[in-house]
């Protein structure tokens, strides 16, 4: 009787064993699974992957070679991740493993996920593709009828992108959507703003005027300082990334017409209002960034910032925002190219400086 007990016992121990294997095996990971392989990632040293509000934030090592492999405890959904000055999108699910493959040297062409729920996170890929393809620098400074095309292509090639990726749910194309529309809509009232602050601005007409700016060699100086030169004019703001954003290319359209007839000009607008209250922060906060930066050319800080008479007369609103004026203090164009863009270059071909 002994015996039967105990083979009883040891069959019964036996089966939930096996039960308890089964149940581990089957039970979902609270955890999601992050992988791949990242070519050419020259001095990058991590993945960094982070939610809307920053609340959730996680850094990946990458290997020597590129490779990495890391788990993050999640709540489903839409995360950004970082690759130095790079950013994209992920959708991340826990018990779900995702790769991420990349050359860093082309991200945006090259960059590819696969695994589980990787459809969401390809379709945000070619997305930007598209918006990269089609929101070049020179929208801004195209005619209505061309600004209002660029928009129209770009729909027409997002509505064919979700045709491609039919299989994803209609709540996913909703909030997608709508991301399109809030963007066109901020994009146009941007347009027409600055479309508005240029009128009666126009090519030939005399070019408002700026007197005894601060320069940041402790000089003063007015436009009328380069009569006989072309002015190409940056007003920006320490404070702004797409001006900052600007300076390399701003550097290099400097040393190319190094010696020729024209002049570069930053007039920064910072002023009291965004640093504290107080004109002498603002001012150490510009000189700061000027030295750190090395920015060359004519480095001038506006007197009342955004108040200044030489910013209001043209009707700025938003920047960065370029200005070219001729050698006898006429408009070329109130609202030039950016450094960035290829057309600068043109136009200055075309007017022989």
């Amino acid at each position: 009787m002994k015996f039967y007990l105990n083979a009883v016992t040891k069959n019964i121990f036996s089966v939930l064993l096996v039960l308890l294997v089964f149940t581990c095996k089957d039970a979902p990971k609270d955890y999601a699974t992050l992988s791949g392989k990242l070519s050419n990632k020259g001095d990058i040293e991590e993945l960094i992957v982070f939610n809307k509000d920053n609340e959730y934030r996680k850094k990946i090592q990458l290997n020597e070679d590129g490779t990495f492999s890391d788990t993050l405890k999640i709540v489903g959904g839409k995360y950004t991740f970082q690759l130095g000055k790079n950013f994209g999108f992920i959708y991340l699910k826990n018990d779900t493993e995702t790769q991420l493959n990349a050359d860093l040297s082309n991200l945006y062409e090259t960059l590819q996920f696969s695994g589980e729920g990787a459809e969401k996170s390809n379709f945000n890929t070619e997305n930007i593709k598209i918006h990269k393809q089609h929101l070049k620098p020179t929208l801004m400074s195209k005619s209505e009828e061309d600004f209002t095309a660029a928009l129209d292509i770009l729909s027409t090639d997002y509505n064919a992108l979700k045709e491609k990726y039919e299989n994803l749910d209609s709540e996913f194309f909703k909030t997608t959507d709508e991301d399109l529309e809030k963007l066109k809509t901020s994009l146009t009232t941007f347009y027409n703003k600055n479309k508005a602050s240029t009128v009666g601005l126009t090519a030939g007409t005399v070019s408002p005027v700026f007197s005894n700016y601060e320069n940041y060699d402790g000089s003063k100086t007015s436009l009328s300082d380069f009569k006989g030169k072309y002015v190409y004019i940056d007003v920006w703001a320490t404070w702004c990334a797409p001006c900052t954003a600007e300076i390399p290319a701003l550097k290099r359209l400097e040393k190319a017409y190094h010696n020729k007839n024209i002049a570069f000009v930053s007039l920064s607008v910072d002023d009291a209002r965004s640093n504290g209250g107080s004109m002498d922060n603002a001012r150490k906060k510009w000189r700061n960034l000027v030295k750190a930066k090395d920015l060359s050319g004519v480095q001038l800080l506006a007197p009342q910032g955004w108040q200044s008479q030489f910013v209001q007369d043209y009707g700025i609103r938003g920047i960065p925002r370029f200005i070219l004026i001729d050698p006898q203090g006429k408009i070329v164009n109130a609202n030039a190219p950016r450094p960035s863009n290829p057309e600068i270059k043109a136009l200055f071909d075309e007017l022989k400086i």
